[in-house]
Parts: structure tokens; sequence; C-alpha cells
């Protein structure tokens, strides 16, 4: 009796899933972004099966399409010869290309661009940003941007609004998913304020610091955002509202340390010249810290539904003493974490960083 043998064959082909991206903001962040998406292109479709398509980008001045996909190795030639920008047609642009898994990405701070969110949501379209501003609005508007993700089966992910490429927004929400309860949060979340007190050391030179901070692009452009304070009320009132409290900004006690004259100036220059002014302000910050052998820290806290931000000197021996650079450092006292916190800490500014932040959004939606 003759054997036949029949040999069958399974495909061994695999499937690449495809994300489509509408970045917003090609500053600093943004060009690190779009860097690394192209750098880790055969990475992501050889191992994590994932092709990362960018579709539509825009600056403050032009925007472009492709809905083929725009070359990385020379998207800024695409985007100069652009059309003009404009945030409202760039939302009904990415709408109307309608592509499945689409994101849209945020780099920018602007309001009007954060505005723009529940429309995107709204239309099966996810988010990422680091734009701190949607989250720190009324909580009536960050209840209803999670509502909307919710209802229209999309993501909204603003891991990078605290702590660059830092998971802190994430480790909470795992704290809180898994039934931990929040008793307080200690943390330095400024890395612009930890470098800028860490490199005050001699008299008469903190506006000069300031200026090294901005120039390393540790600063938000307005580097009065960051040292008025506003920029850490912010970040501890999102992770006060992760924590599941019903707060407002103007709920948080901001003990600001600039004078009067540096909060009013109008642009960078006053304001360096502002800080340059007011040099024996600093200086006494700086006498009171040594004499108390202490270090300058600008420190966030929560705790029992009370948020604050300010300068504090830290004395030897406390978590917070020895953060250098422009590093970030988050404790959370929990139920399971009471005598020994949970902590997290590591470089919490820079463009890149950050950039990796928003990316690891991108692929964690990916993966959904």
């Amino acid at each position: 009796m003759n054997e036949i043998n029949i040999e069958s064959s399974v495909s061994n082909t695999k499937i690449i899933k495809q994300i489509y991206l509408f970045i917003t903001g090609v500053g600093n962040v943004g060009k690190k972004l779009i860097e690394q998406i192209f750098k880790q292109k055969e990475y992501l479709e050889s191992k994590e099966n994932l092709q990362i398509k960018v579709i539509g980008i825009s600056n403050s001045k032009k925007m472009t399409f492709k809905s083929n996909g725009i070359e990385l190795n020379d998207w800024l030639a695409e985007l100069i010869k652009g059309e003009k920008a404009d945030s409202i047609k760039f939302m009904s642009k990415s709408k109307e290309i309608n592509l499945r898994n689409s994101i849209f990405i945020d780099n920018s701070d602007s309001a009007e661009i954060a505005n723009n969110y529940k429309y995107y949501l709204k239309n099966g379209i996810n988010v990422v940003t680091c734009n701190k501003i949607a989250c720190s609005d009324t909580y009536s508007n960050y209840l209803n941007l999670k509502n909307l993700a919710n209802q229209h089966s999309t993501s909204f992910l603003f891991e990078t609004n605290i702590g660059a490429g830092l998971p802190i927004i994430n480790t909470l929400n795992n704290l809180i998913a898994t039934g931990d309860k929040i008793i307080s949060i200690q943390a330095i979340l400024s890395g612009s304020l930890n470098y800028i007190f860490n490199n005050f050391k001699n008299e008469n030179t903190f506006h000069e610091i300031v200026q090294n901070a901005m120039n390393e692009g540790y600063t938000e452009p307005d580097p009065k955002i960051d040292l008025s304070g506003i920029d850490v009320a912010r970040k501890i009132l999102i992770l006060s509202r992760e924590s599941g409290e019903q707060i407002e900004l103007s709920d948080v006690e901001n003990n600001s340390f600039l004078p009067e004259q540096c909060l009013k100036s109008k642009n960078n220059d006053d304001f360096l010249i502002s800080l340059q002014n007011n040099s024996l302000h600093f200086n006494n910050i700086l006498k009171k810290a040594n004499k108390e052998k202490c270090k300058i820290k600008y420190i966030a806290e929560f705790n029992n539904g009370k948020t604050k931000v300010g300068l504090k000197n830290i004395p030897e021996g406390h978590d917070f003493y020895n953060i250098e650079g422009s590093d970030n450092i988050v404790l959370f006292y929990t139920d399971r974490y009471r005598n020994r916190p949970l902590t997290i800490k590591g470089a919490g500014a820079g463009s890149e960083v950050t950039a990796a932040g928003i990316f690891a959004d991108i692929i964690k939606i990916s993966k959904q």
C-alpha cells in the first residue's frame, strides 16, 4: 500500500500593526520624538510588530500631511513646504483622513490646542500630551476628558505631565487600581528648579544660573512659569486628582519665592534683569540655607486632601537632600507603604527624556 504524505505549511508571515501619528509641536521635545521614532523603526517592526507612521506635523507657523506617511529623515523640509498652521484645520484633517489606530500628540504649551482634546477623543483619536494645561484646568474639564476617553474607547495619556519620562502617573494609577490608598505625597517635581538651586552656591549668581537652565532647555519657554511655582502647583494638582481628590488649582497653596518685580516682568529679558536687580533677596535665601547647613529644594506636598508648594531648607539625611542636577523624586505614602514610601526618582527634565516618555505612551496605546 502506497503511503501519501501530506505536508501542511503554516505561514509565518507576521501581522504588523499600523499606528498613525498627528504631531503638534516640533520644538525641542517634538524633534527628539521624531528622531527616536525614526531610530526605532526597525526594532519596532521586527520585535514589537508595530509600524509607526507620522501622517501630520504642525508647529505654530506651518502644517503638513501625507496619508502614506511623512519621511522622517526629511520631515522639516516637508513642513516648510506645508500650508499655514491652523489647529482647527489640523484636527479636521486628522478626522477626515480617518485612519484606525490614530494618535494625536501635543508637544506644545498651548491652551488653544489643549482645548481641542475633547474633539479628538470624541472622534476616536487617542491623545498623548506633555502639555499640562488640560489636566490642570478646572476639575470638570479634567473629568470630562477622562469620561470621553472611556465613552469612545480612546486613550488619554499624559505621563509626561510630571517627571518627564519617569513612570510617576503610571505607578500611581497602578496603586489605585489595585486597591491601595494614597495617604500623602512628597515630591521634588521641577527639574528646572532643582537644577537652579543645586547650582546656586555663590552669591550674585542666581540670574546666571536661571539663564543656564533656560539655555539647557530645562525650563518652560517662559521660565517664570517654573520659578513662580505655577508649574509645580499644576503637577501636584494632577497627582492629587489622580489620587481621587476633586480639587482646583486655586486650592493649591503656592508660597512663591519670587519678588513682585520679577512676577510682573513682561518678557524673558525683563525677567532676567529683574532677577539680577533682586540679587540681595536671593542671596539671603542662600545665606539662610548655608547657616542651617541645609540644601534649598522646591517641594510639593499632598496630605489629607491639602496641597502646597514652596521652598524648604532640607537637612542632611532627608530623602531629598542628595537629589542632584535636574532630577525629580516622588515619595508615595500609602496604606501599603506607610513607613517606607514607594520612591521614584531620576531625570525629571530635558527634551530627550520627555520625548521618550511620550514615545512610551504611544507604544502603550499601540499594544492595546
